[in-house]
């Protein structure tokens, strides 16, 4: 069973999709799956070439922008902003729980300005705690704003 959880209209996180999923998604309007999670992670989970296979089945876009246990760099942040921003349509983030995509989310969102307190709403609203990173948040807003 899918756990698409929206934080916008036009942006979803979820936990680890599967191929069966995708059907899902593309059902639901998401035109472009991002894999925040690295292959082999976990014993078991579905390979991200499996997923983009199963993406392209379903007439959607596919990335891998992944974030290991090293944690979130400006690349990551950086390639996250940018799929967003040439994104036509909703997109769906998928890690193993959710909250690493939604992590990155939110930072890609603040480094173009975005309001840090909406983006924490929006996570919480999803069932997704963010607010550990709410000065990070604000200090990419504020950069992106001067």
């Amino acid at each position: 069973m899918s756990d698409f959880r929206k934080l916008t209209e036009s942006m979803w996180a979820s936990p680890q999709i599967t191929v069966q999923d995708v059907a899902d998604a593309a059902q639901q309007g998401v035109t472009l799956l991002i894999n925040n999670r690295p292959d082999d992670e976990e014993e078991g989970q579905p390979e991200g070439d499996a997923i983009s296979a199963a993406a392209a089945a379903n007439g959607m876009a596919y990335t891998a922008i992944p974030v290991g246990h090293a944690g979130f760099g400006e690349a990551q942040v950086k390639a996250m902003a940018d799929a967003l921003e040439v994104a036509d349509g909703r997109v769906l983030a998928y890690c193993r729980s959710g909250t690493r995509s939604t992590y990155l989310w939110a930072l890609a969102q603040a480094s173009r300005g975005e309001d840090p307190a909406k983006l924490v709403q929006a996570a919480q609203g999803a069932r997704y705690d963010i607010s550990s990173i709410t000065p990070t948040l604000e200090m990419l807003a504020n950069k992106a704003r001067d």
